[in-house]
């Protein structure tokens, strides 16, 4: 079993609608106004912003755990949501093995099941040689990837990462920028919150915050992204 074939794709088509979404929290200035999108099953789908816009608010709110200021997120046909952190968390003398297992074994999988399964999630992000290390051994970039192999093993429909490249080398991120859009490929949803340009350049469709912000909260040295925003026509179906 290759890892993609982990995934099973959902029953029916899956479309996430937000529509005329804003928000702020008490006694703050607003986040983002007047945002609408669709997101699909087959794509990812990149959050980017200067800091401070609400990249990881939306992914809250995407999720169901933010009830947005205003403007409705419809999640239609999305029965699991994964969500994965920017900072890295983890039980410290527990292996790495048994962090990406738990969600099988929270299913109700029988460990000699579940773990073949679960090393399959690791290759999928290269830590199968790490399986047997305890996670206070393992490196941030390490401790992140395990963070996505967990997060595979759950099986999700829409899968929400938080900054995944951010503590990888260059040639690391890139892979697991590939191994997410094989993800989204398999009849995933992925979102994706990242100031990085590589890994926003590789996703095929783009929200930047900054195009529904309040004009004067935009860093004046912000570049905004180059590929369509949410309103727009997802990269590479441009007529």
């Amino acid at each position: 079993m290759t890892g993609t074939e982990m995934l099973t794709p959902a029953a029916s088509p899956m479309r996430v609608v937000g529509e005329g979404l804003a928000h702020r929290f008490p006694g703050t200035d607003v986040l983002f106004e007047h945002l609408s999108f669709a997101l699909e099953a087959g794509r990812t789908v990149a959050i980017c912003g200067p800091s401070g816009c609400g990249k990881s608010t939306l992914l809250s709110i995407l999720a169901g755990w933010e009830r947005p200021w205003a403007g409705t997120v419809d999640r239609g046909g999305v029965r699991r949501v994964g969500w994965v952190f920017q900072n890295p968390y983890g039980v410290a003398e527990r292996t790495a093995l048994d962090h990406v297992v738990f969600p099988l074994l929270a299913q109700g999988m029988r460990r000699a099941d579940a773990e073949p399964q679960a090393l399959e999630a690791m290759g999928l992000f290269e830590l199968e040689y790490a399986a047997d290390r305890p996670f206070a051994a393992l490196s941030g970039g390490e401790a992140q990837r395990l963070m996505l192999a967990r997060a595979v093993c759950a099986k999700p429909d829409m899968l929400l990462v938080d900054e995944p490249t951010a503590q990888l080398d260059t040639r690391t991120a890139h892979s697991v920028s590939h191994v997410l859009g094989n993800l989204a490929g398999h009849g995933m949803i992925v979102v994706v919150a990242t100031h990085d340009r590589d890994t926003r350049d590789a996703c095929q469709q783009v929200i930047d915050l900054a195009d529904y912000a309040p004009a004067d909260s935009v860093p004046g040295d912000y570049a905004p992204a180059e590929h369509p925003t949410a309103d727009s026509t997802p990269k590479g179906e441009r007529p």
